[in-house]
């Protein structure tokens, strides 16, 4: 039965790991598609993110057919925890990836403006939070987890100087509100992209060491030497 369960579980760690490419793939191309006004790539993304729905259920499902049929304990019962956990929040970063290239399908018969901060550098380090979320997961790596939950501050900063900036280009350039203001929109979905990924990685402390992390920003502060 423990051959069993653990050949369930390794199926389990191959299907996130297809799960999580496939949600970094329509991150990078919903950004793309806003960068160049592609509806093209755009539409891969809304269409595409069936597949990324279909693979959360299936995830789950062999989730609960493992609790149910091997009722696994310790380090095993803990990682279906995490994945049930995980897998929710991939399918969300999903959905936020879908509100980005619907923003780029609005935009692009706007009149053409220059995107008001560095939409790719912020989309570069919520990728980088998600990549690693998942790579602590699956490396079982504590000290990346850490990084990836204080990376969200920084996210969090960014995003607040976005608002600003966009803010500043509409009351300067009240006539091309209407083109600008989809730019909030997508900062705000990177911005809580980047919550899902703190909540990956959060979750991926629980499974290396049993121990739930959310809301003690300051522990893990403390605990990578930080004040």
């Amino acid at each position: 039965m423990t051959m069993l369960m653990h050949k369930g579980i390794d199926g389990l760690k191959n299907k996130v790991l297809v799960l999580g490419e496939a949600v970094q793939d329509n991150i990078a191309l919903a950004v793309q598609s806003v960068a160049e006004r592609n509806p093209t790539l755009a539409d891969r993304v809304i269409h595409s993110d069936l597949f990324i729905d279909q693979a959360e259920v299936e995830i789950e499902e062999d989730c609960l057919k493992i609790l149910a049929l091997y009722q696994p304990v310790a380090i095993d019962l803990r990682y279906i925890v995490a994945v049930l956990k995980i897998n929710n929040d991939l399918e969300r970063i999903g959905d936020l990836a879908v509100n980005i290239a619907e923003r780029a399908v609005f935009l692009q018969p706007q009149p053409p403006i220059e995107t008001p901060y560095d939409l790719q550098g912020l989309a570069d380090k919520v990728l980088w939070m998600v990549r690693n979320g998942l790579a602590a997961q699956m490396n079982l790596d504590a000290d990346l987890a850490r990084q990836v939950c204080r990376a969200d501050d920084e996210v969090d900063t960014i995003n607040r100087v976005m608002y600003d900036r966009v803010s500043e280009a509409i009351h300067h350039h009240s006539g091309l509100a209407h083109a600008l203001i989809p730019y909030l929109t997508i900062s705000r979905d990177l911005e809580r992209i980047a919550d899902h990924a703190t909540n990956i990685a959060e979750d991926a402390i629980y499974l290396i060491e049993g121990d739930i992390a959310r809301h003690r920003t300051e522990d893990i502060n403390l605990a990578s030497g930080k004040r």
